[in-house]
């Protein structure tokens, strides 16, 4: 493969990579510094302070980060795209990859480029979105997360389906169940979707301590009032923050990550993140958990509460270095950046064959 030249447009709200919260500029760096590696030419469009193995052109300054959530969050977003889009048109790219959302997406389909685009979706579809990715689908070359996220929504044309990405060196397997302490663990937002009340019920019936560690979603605060914050007692902690060294000390020690899930989740990268430490995944068959968990070799898919039950007492059924071994190769950023370079090389090749013959 030719070195290329590739634009990754992130957002202005976090630099990359984060220094906390910002799972898309984590995927992107961890991307990013991957592509690099294998001699392209890569240039992050973000926020100031991003910085690695690439070209950072910062066009939103840090300063920015506290329009989140105000009346100016979105002139913001909007003038960061102008620009990031003024900025792709300028200079010579062979292909502009757009994490920016259903926003960044519309652009690029108005921006009429001679690069083509690849756009990333990183959440949850609605019907409403779906409507609108049908229609943008053949200026934008876009890709799912998984196939549960395609699912979701039908008749959308799509370019390719590429798992996101952890970097297995920024974990501490321990892969002796031995070494494990005696606890599970819940990583995951507080929210009644997240099925905490489920992990809640099997830490009961097995007499197993539980650590939740997780914020509360803003909308959830009666779930947690009423579902969760009662139990909370010596068997059934909660940690809000957890980041770093400590959640990956939390989830290499845990004898299981709990993953009881009520909704169709696009991906779900806190079982990747237990299952490169070592950790096996027992989660509801809902979303993206059966192409994540491989029965037997990386954790369990189960149906209900009762058969999480017997899944936990079954932890020890899992080869543990295996678990760790498989994740770090099927959700490794090699394995990512490989399926990116696929769907950006098939973008490239549409785009020379659909240029207008020279006369």
């Amino acid at each position: 493969m030719e070195p290329r030249r590739i634009a990754l447009i992130v957002s202005p709200w976090f630099p990359v990579p984060p220094t906390g919260y910002g799972g898309i500029e984590l995927m992107v760096y961890n991307l990013a510094r991957e592509v690099a590696e294998r001699g392209h030419k890569v240039t992050v469009l973000g926020r100031q302070g991003s910085q690695g193995l690439f070209e950072s052109l910062a066009l939103a300054p840090e300063s920015w980060q506290q329009a989140l959530g105000t009346h100016d969050e979105i002139p913001r977003h909007d003038l960061f795209l102008h620009r990031a889009y003024e900025t792709v048109r300028r200079r010579a790219f062979d292909v502009v990859h757009d994490n920016t959302g259903l926003t960044g997406i519309l652009v690029a389909s108005q921006a009429r480029l001679q690069s083509p685009v690849v756009a990333t979706l990183h959440g949850a579809l609605s019907e409403a979105e779906g409507d609108f990715l049908r229609s943008v689908a053949r200026q934008v070359n876009l890709v799912a997360i998984s196939r549960a996220q395609q699912a979701t929504v039908a008749g959308v044309e799509w370019s390719g389906v590429v798992h996101n990405a952890v970097d297995p060196a920024e974990y501490s397997p321990i892969t002796k169940p031995e070494e494990k302490d005696n606890y599970v663990v819940e990583l995951a937002r507080i929210n009644p979707d997240k099925g905490q009340h489920h992990a809640i019920e099997v830490s009961k019936r097995l007499n197993i301590p539980l650590v939740l560690a997780g914020k509360v979603d803003p909308e959830s605060r009666r779930y947690f009032e009423e579902k969760v914050k009662p139990n909370l007692n010596g068997q059934v902690t909660w940690r809000e923050n957890v980041e770093g060294a400590e959640k990956a000390t939390l989830l290499a020690k845990a004898k299981a990550l709990l993953f009881p899930i009520e909704w169709e989740e696009p991906f779900g990268l806190a079982m990747v993140e237990a299952m490169v430490s070592g950790t096996p995944v027992i989660a509801f068959s809902h979303g993206a958990a059966p192409e994540l968990v491989e029965p037997g070799v990386t954790g369990f898919l189960v149906d209900d509460v009762d058969g999480m039950v017997d899944a936990v007492k079954r932890w020890q059924e899992i080869d543990l270095k295996r678990c760790a071994d498989v994740a770090a190769k099927r959700f490794g950023p090699a394995q990512m950046a490989g399926g990116y370079l696929n769907v950006y090389e098939r973008a490239i090749e549409q785009a020379q064959q659909s240029e207008p013959p020279i006369s």
